[in-house]
């Protein structure tokens, strides 16, 4: 029997979206002096909004106003009282989260489920897990008198706009240090909306100040000379600019970059169970997911079957409207990256590898891509090696473990990695030797604000989250 799903679309009418949109600097919203630019909704390419671009004045004034906090107010202040401005603002975004999820929807693309029921209440628990430990730093294993680094440049990607404030802003804010943030040029509005909770939640001005702009006004604030740690998430490629830019600076740094995850499966595995979990580790978000596990590895003996059943399971995933609450596959966020997500499949055509995707109806408008298997893929496929960074499945196979582990680690990146087996042993001894910053067994995509996440090679260093990720935005020194 095949379930029809009515449509049920979340009301926009909760979202108050500006016509123009500034910046937000030492506590006030003020005009940008670059070109405007304007914002739009991946699903109908309808403009929502225009946006302030940042130019070297704006981020020049951001970064003083930073700096003015951060030497008059916010590391002058106790832990104590700086944590009960987390606890405010987490508390905010709970009280708006309606509002913050429909409009992530609409300005990023993914379905209102996932900004209802993953995004939004992720991002609030960051905030409360980090106010509680801005009374608390003298206890997490760095040193008797820790100490904040100053002011921090922040910089983030599209995929989970709101989310990646979060992971960055609440911990700096925890540590005492003063911020920065610019969110991607194709998502800044939740950003915009935190800015106003900000104003909310009465934070003294200068302590968080948010910049919009491109790749250039990102530039601009990784180098400026008043900046004393870079936060970045984003491509590999820009990760390594900075990290060049940076060199023989005073700055910190941490870099979360891409990854090609490796989701094993082996023959004691639950088929159902890793089917969910495979489903769950490429397609959500539209595969737009840093630690996605684009890289299937079955052992031979249950390829087929566990192939059958992934089939049967993809048939029955929606793709449409990202305001349906019945959607599983939104949009994707640009023409840019659905360019870039088909040029790889095409890739991965004309190298020999058998595609397959569901019939599902392609919506006119906005920009789709169908979810999409591989099968007969070796490891010198392209679709193998490169992050598409969309709802793509590599599918590979093994006979023993070594043979899953030599397969799993042959990348460039190192950020994640799954293993769906019975067995605790096994579980131990993967994880022991897959080289990747996180490892999932028996779920996938699973983040707490407890966990510490981050990567190793060209995914990045320093992890953001737990006690581990405290420790980016202090120093044991005194600061200037």
């Amino acid at each position: 029997m095949t379930f029809q799903y009515a449509p049920a679309p979340e009301s926009t009418a909760i979202v108050n979206i500006n016509s123009s949109n500034d910046l937000f600097i030492n506590g006030e919203f003020t005009p940008g002096h670059g070109n405007p630019f304007k914002t739009i909704n991946p699903a109908t390419e309808e403009v929502l909004a225009e946006i302030a671009h940042a130019n070297e004045e704006d981020v020049n004034s951001a970064v003083m106003a930073a700096r003015k906090a951060y030497d008059k107010t916010w590391s002058k202040m106790s832990g104590r009282d700086r944590g009960k401005y987390l606890f405010r603002i987490a508390r905010l975004i709970q009280e708006r989260s309606r509002e913050l999820a429909v409009l992530e929807t609409l300005d990023n693309g993914k379905p209102i489920r996932e900004s209802r029921d993953v995004d939004i209440p992720i991002a609030a628990a960051h905030f409360f897990y980090h106010a509680g430990w801005a009374d608390k730093l003298e206890f997490a294993g760095y040193g008797d008198n820790p100490r904040p680094l100053g002011v921090v440049a922040q910089v983030i990607p599209w995929n989970f706009p709101l989310l990646m404030l979060a992971w960055k802003i609440a911990p700096a804010l925890a540590t005492g240090n003063t911020v920065v943030l610019k969110p991607a040029e194709t998502t800044s509005l939740t950003a915009l909306l935190f800015a106003e909770i900000c104003q909310q939640a009465d934070l003294p001005p200068g302590v968080v100040n948010i910049i919009t702009g491109a790749g250039e006004t990102g530039r601009m604030l990784v180098e400026h000379p008043d900046v004393n740690k870079v936060a970045f998430t984003g491509s590999t490629a820009v990760g390594q600019a900075i990290q060049r830019q940076i060199a023989g600076t005073h700055k910190r740094l941490t870099l979360e970059l891409g990854g090609k995850a490796a989701n094993i499966v082996f023959d004691d595995a639950p088929i159902d169970q890793a089917v969910e979990g495979i489903v769950n580790g490429i397609f959500f978000n539209q595969g737009h997911v840093c630690c996605a596990g684009s890289r299937l590895l079955l052992q031979e003996s249950i390829a087929e079957q566990t192939i059958d059943s992934l089939k049967r399971r993809l048939v029955t995933l929606r793709l449409g409207d990202p305001l349906d609450k019945n959607t599983d596959i939104g949009a994707i966020n640009s023409r840019e990256q659905l360019d870039r997500i088909i040029d790889l499949t095409k890739s991965g055509e004309d190298e020999g590898a058998q595609r397959w995707s569901p019939d599902c109806v392609i919506p006119q408008k906005g920009f789709w891509f169908a979810p999409t298997v591989f099968t007969n893929v070796t490891q010198a496929h392209r679709i193998a090696r490169e992050e598409i960074f969309g709802p793509v499945l590599s599918v590979l196979t093994f006979r023993t473990p070594d043979e899953a582990i030599e397969k799993a680690n042959n990348t460039a990146y190192g950020l994640s990695a799954g293993i769906w087996t019975e067995k605790g042993s096994r579980i131990l001894a993967m994880a022991n030797k897959v080289r990747a910053g996180v490892v999932w067994a028996n779920t996938f995509n699973r983040f707490d604000p407890t966990s510490p996440f981050g990567g190793y090679k060209e995914s990045g260093f320093g992890r953001e989250g737990g006690v581990q990720g405290l420790g980016a935005y202090l120093t044991s020194e005194e600061t200037s």
